[in-house]
């Protein structure tokens, strides 16, 4: 079997000054992951399919265990036995494109969680996402009201440390990408993905394999918009205080609000907007500086 590889090559025909030529392009691979679970009931064993998911191949058993994580099918990583590949000669074609997470013996799994086959685009997310109501009756980590606390300054600089760590970006200009950084601005971790919620999710679920959750010390910083989805997925990993390049959506903010999550936006060009969780940022000179949102 040879790996997915995250990167494809591809001719193309530059188009310049009415001459075209061809030439080689560097694309960010996009292929179907699905997830399955293998637990045991009454006994006996079942393996279940819990998602789909188009994403960029590379960090696929993060991948896997930070949505059963985001989705509250595991709550820790102690429940977690194996993560592997799927070995079934008759598909050999998709081995890689199959994951199977087996839970230890004696963890029960309600299949009744799984109200429906989950099936998530790069686009989009999970289609008929929890609603918010249904999200407060989650049992979600209490977020430290008093930190991280960081500087104007450092939430101005954050979006181009990204940038820098984004190596797959670098070659295809088309992935998103997440990163966790300190209160101090010094980068933790990344992970990239041509899906947003799943960048999120390979880099919650390296946190979770890792025993460091929930990481109340941390930021995330993400390339995109902040959805609903993401900031969720920040919530349940404890984190509070995300970063967003791009725009955050009504829900995410009244989700952010709701719990006290820190939320920026629009975080280029030398200013950003606070969305939630104001007293999480320091401000150096003036905060006429920073459009400030009031919460309502």
């Amino acid at each position: 079997m040879i790996p997915r590889r995250s990167t494809a090559r591809v001719t193309v025909q530059k188009v310049r000054d009415g001459q075209t030529r061809p030439r080689q392009d560097v694309l960010a691979v996009e292929e179907p992951l699905e997830i399955r679970l293998a637990y045991e009931e009454a006994g006996r064993r079942v393996e279940q399919s819990t998602s789909v998911t188009m994403r960029t191949p590379g960090d696929d058993f993060e991948l896997a265990a930070g949505f059963l994580f985001s989705e509250d099918i595991v709550q820790n990583r102690d429940q977690i036995q194996q993560i592997s590949y799927c070995l079934d000669s008759s598909i050999e074609e998709q081995q890689y494109n199959i994951v199977r997470v087996r839970l230890r013996p004696g963890v029960h799994f309600d299949p009744d969680r799984l109200l429906r086959h989950f099936y998530t685009t790069s686009s989009c997310g999970v289609c008929g996402k929890a609603s918010l109501e249904a999200l407060q009756l989650r049992s979600c980590p209490v977020l430290p009201e008093d930190r991280p606390v960081i500087s104007e300054e450092m939430a101005h600089g954050l979006p181009e440390k990204l940038r820098r760590a984004q190596s797959v970006f670098e070659k295809t200009g088309g992935l998103h990408a997440a990163a966790l950084f300190d209160a101090l601005g010094n980068f933790i971790s990344l992970r990239e993905d041509v899906g947003r919620h799943n960048a999120v999710d390979k880099l919650v679920g390296q946190q979770l394999l890792a025993g460091r959750l929930p990481l109340y010390d941390d930021l995330m910083v993400v390339s995109g918009r902040a959805s609903f989805e993401i900031v969720q997925k920040a919530l349940v990993a404890g984190i509070p205080m995300l970063v967003a390049v791009g725009a955050p959506s009504s829900l995410s903010v009244e989700l952010a609000r709701e719990f006290g999550m820190t939320l920026l936006g629009f975080v280029r060009d030398g200013s950003f907007n606070i969305y939630a969780g104001a007293q999480r940022v320091k401000f150096t000179i003036s905060a006429k500086s920073t459009k400030f949102v009031k919460p309502a």
